[in-house]
């Protein structure tokens, strides 16, 4: 798959929250996501002292290479030491960007397009899905909720929400 495949957009996103992140802190964690595609690396706020963070947070990444996965560390912020880490992941952005390929101008909005099932056993853990993910057609818009399990950890998920926004031709 070539960047000239592609349509023309961007990966929009949404940090949900996190559920049951692992503490920390003696006094709780500061928990905040990192996600990696490709040469960018942005980051959400800090949430203050919570091992349920709620964030609803909008970030936007460019896709050059839909085989990169998307890469996810979540931290606590420390004042005085370095941030420690509080578990990480990577979501494969291929089923996506294959359904974003496709017309689907005449499917219901609401419809559900595709389903993908995280990877059992094995040593490949590319996906860290928790729980089948549905990528449905909304309102125009490609849309994955996903669940995903924080590796490296004993405890902790990501709830996410990925939609390829199309960029219209000018």
């Amino acid at each position: 798959m070539t960047s000239e495949s592609l349509p023309p957009g961007v990966l929009s996103v949404r940090v949900l929250r996190g559920i049951n992140l692992v503490k920390r802190d003696a006094d709780g964690s500061d928990p905040y996501v990192v996600l990696h595609l490709d040469n960018q690396k942005l980051k959400t706020s800090v949430i203050k002292n919570t091992v349920n963070p709620v964030w609803n947070e909008d970030i936007t990444l460019a896709v050059t290479n839909p085989a990169t996965p998307l890469k996810i560390e979540v931290f606590d912020k420390d004042k005085i030491s370095k941030d420690d880490p509080m578990g990480d992941a990577q979501v494969d952005l291929e089923p996506l960007v294959q359904m974003a390929r496709m017309d689907l101008e005449d499917i219901r909005s609401g419809s559900v397009v595709r389903t993908v099932r995280p990877h059992r056993g094995g040593t490949s853990s590319v996906c860290c899905l928790a729980d089948e993910s549905n990528i449905v057609w909304e309102e125009g818009q490609v849309v994955q909720d996903a669940l995903i399990k924080l590796r490296n950890v004993d405890t902790g998920m990501l709830q996410l929400q990925l939609r390829w926004v199309k960029i219209p031709a000018s």
